[in-house]
């Protein structure tokens, strides 16, 4: 089975193709170029260096948020033209459960943190179960990283670019419980997106791309930014 994930959420972008769960393209990329010129050449290189076409894919998959206005609305556009132009079905997944994903530890609680701009954070809490599967702790919220609150007695790992630019902020990196995540954890990654997805298509859980829509977290984050998102 044939998978093809990209995320969009956020200022990097990140492509992967995985063939059942062995990955065999996969990377993570910061550019200054808008996503809109970026995401399809990347698509069109994995598919080139897996020998494979878009037409050979069983799932598509994306994050539909939370994230930046401009980079969900021209994720959840793309997965929308590869489902039409293709017929094959597609998936959607949290941002912030594909970056927690990132962090491998089984048992472990993990505060998923991205940089939402205006001074805010996203924030989600997770448990990784053994089997590896993520439990959400609670909704996803929108807040200032200095009202950030740890409810667990047990260590937290902070993961994301939200933990990474007001580190000095956020009141739970202040315990010497918590910690951050390794710096190459810190960027959603487009492996854990589609193996999220493959979860979700075993499940039966696939999107309809006539109701395909990012999900955001503020009401302000369905406009575009005064500076271009």
């Amino acid at each position: 089975m044939l998978t093809l994930a990209f995320d969009t959420s956020s200022k990097t972008l990140s492509v992967a193709l995985l063939r059942n769960r062995t990955v065999l393209h996969h990377v993570i990329l910061h550019r200054e170029q808008n996503h809109s010129e970026v995401l399809l050449p990347a698509i069109d290189e994995a598919c080139r260096l897996s020998n494979v076409t878009v037409r050979d894919m069983d799932l598509f998959a994306c994050t539909l948020g939370p994230g930046s206005f401009t980079g969900l609305r021209i994720g959840v556009s793309t997965l929308k033209g590869l489902m039409l132009a293709t017929g094959k079905p597609a998936a959607g997944v949290s941002s912030l459960a594909a970056l927690a994903l990132n962090v491998e530890e089984p048992d472990a609680v993990i505060g998923s943190m991205m940089d939402a701009g205006r001074g805010q954070v996203y924030l989600a809490y997770y448990r990784c179960g053994k089997d590896g599967i993520l439990h959400p702790v609670g909704e996803p919220q929108a807040q200032g990283p200095r009202s950030v609150e740890d409810p667990f007695s047990e260590p937290v790992i902070y993961v994301g670019d939200g933990v990474v630019r007001y580190a000095g902020m956020i009141p739970p990196l202040t315990s010497p419980k918590n910690k951050m995540a390794p710096a190459e954890q810190q960027f959603v990654s487009a492996a854990a997106v589609a193996r999220l997805a493959l979860e979700k298509y075993f499940r039966g859980d696939l999107l309809d791309p006539a109701r395909c829509a990012p999900v955001y977290l503020r009401s302000v984050d369905a406009l575009p930014a005064r500076s271009g998102g």
